[in-house]
């Protein structure tokens, strides 16, 4: 019994590991597809261009045709918090409705490219290519709070490069990725108190894991087929992160001394040692990019992301804790992202962009919960490039719309819809 209630205790903290696939601004599931900002002033299709340094994000066989030192280095400003639920019966009933702190998150990038020959270049870039902030407003009044109040993924990406030009059309180049991440995770929990069969919050829930890393690789090839059409290809390998942590739990007096010290006896009092694993999917990129004329380049890019290795979350936690092993889980697919965008130079320094895309959501109806409210959803971009003597600057707006989820066969049994838009502002500055 004390082991049952132990597990029932727990299960609403550990969940949350769930939420690393909650991020309600990025690209589908819990990626950052804003890497540079030129390549987002089209919307993100820059695979077949890869022009500059963050080539090795978006293609790193780009670099291959870079002829001096480059720096490159921006930010992403993006904003959270239009997003909102609202219920439906049977629970939490249509009452119920809540919606999201808001806030600004911030996804660095920076890249460095540098000739070791006139065939042979390296690369260093720094970049966050996935994360998440999901923050429900008034938790102590949300409904939806004993499945998550809070919870956060921080993600840092090291990744050096080597570039080999096999021609003076084709450009080749393979790295190595070093991943770090770290979660914060925070919930309530209830339980049924038997002198009144009523629910109760009984505890406040927090996870936060250590600093873990993992390695992966990427791949690119850039070829040019003339001085107007070139194709590029890129891929970025799973990367599995083992975590290890802590969970801790405060309970929450209800004011009934018998309920109160029963919980307290099996409620643990000290924080309990976990350990599970995430499975960061690969993703593979094709483009095609054309120009017209002296002044226009279009582009149209696919991206596939292999979300189906998201499929369970298993977490372990120390036998001492009397806390059995969990299996949860998720069933995510495969999906893909479409993009187009352009370019159109207005004069010798400056040019103007533009694009959009569709992207597809990976995530089943029967996951979706405050932990993982993903959608299908729109992207428009547009953005403007500035070419100094020394230095290059780039800029741009980046507006999704989601579309409406809603979901009446979760396994949580939380029934509602939920509404989300976000606006990205970024720049970039090459020298």
């Amino acid at each position: 019994m004390k082991r049952c209630q132990r597990n029932l205790l727990a299960t609403s903290c550990i969940v949350l590991l769930v939420a690393l696939g909650a991020t309600p601004a990025f690209t589908a599931g819990f990626a950052i597809y804003e890497q540079g900002a030129k390549a987002m002033g089209m919307a993100g299709a820059f695979t077949a261009q890869a022009d500059d340094p963050s080539a090795m994000f978006y293609n790193v066989g780009g670099i291959a045709f870079f002829e001096e030192q480059e720096f490159y280095a921006g930010i992403s400003l993006i904003s959270l918090g239009d997003s909102t639920f609202q219920g439906a019966s049977p629970y939490p009933g249509p009452d119920a409705t809540g919606e999201q702190v808001d806030q600004i998150v911030t996804p660095p990038h920076f890249y460095w490219v540098r000739p070791i020959n006139d065939k042979i270049v390296f690369g260093l870039g720094l970049n966050s290519p996935f994360g998440l902030v999901t923050e429900w407003d008034n938790p102590d009044d949300w409904s939806g709070r004993f499945l998550s109040e809070k919870a956060e993924l921080i993600n840092i990406d090291l990744n050096p490069n080597v570039g080999f030009r096999l021609s003076e059309k084709t450009g080749i180049s393979v790295g190595v990725i070093l991943r770090a991440a770290e979660v914060e995770l925070k919930s309530r929990r209830a339980a049924i108190n038997p002198q009144t069969q009523q629910p109760a919050e009984i505890s406040k829930n927090t996870l936060t894991s250590d600093l873990d890393t993992g390695f992966g690789w990427n791949f690119g090839i850039l070829h040019k087929f003339n001085d107007r059409a070139s194709l590029g290809v890129n891929y970025r390998s799973k990367i599995t992160v083992e975590f290890g942590g802590e969970a801790e739990f405060e309970q929450v007096l209800t004011g009934d001394p018998i309920f109160d010290g029963a919980i307290d006896s099996v409620l643990p009092d000290q924080p309990v040692s976990i350990g599970t694993e995430i499975q960061f999917p690969d993703q593979a990129n094709l483009g095609f990019a054309y120009r017209f004329g002296e002044k226009w380049t279009a582009e149209w890019d696919i991206v596939w992301t292999g979300w189906s290795s998201f499929d369970t979350l298993n977490v372990d936690f120390d036998p001492a804790s009397g806390i059995d092993p969990l299996v949860r889980p998720q069933g995510w697919d495969d999906s893909n992202t479409y993009r187009a965008g352009a370019q159109y130079i207005l004069n010798g320094r400056s040019q103007i962009r533009f694009g959009l895309y569709f992207d597809e959501s990976p995530q089943p109806s029967y996951s979706v919960s405050p932990l993982l409210p993903d959608a299908e959803r729109w992207g428009y971009s547009l953005g403007y490039g500035y070419t100094g003597n020394k230095v290059d600057v780039d800029a741009y707006v980046l507006y999704v719309a989601f579309d409406d989820r809603t979901t009446m066969d979760n396994l949580d049994g939380f029934y509602g819809t939920y509404s989300t838009n976000v606006l990205i502002l970024g720049a970039s500055v090459g020298f």
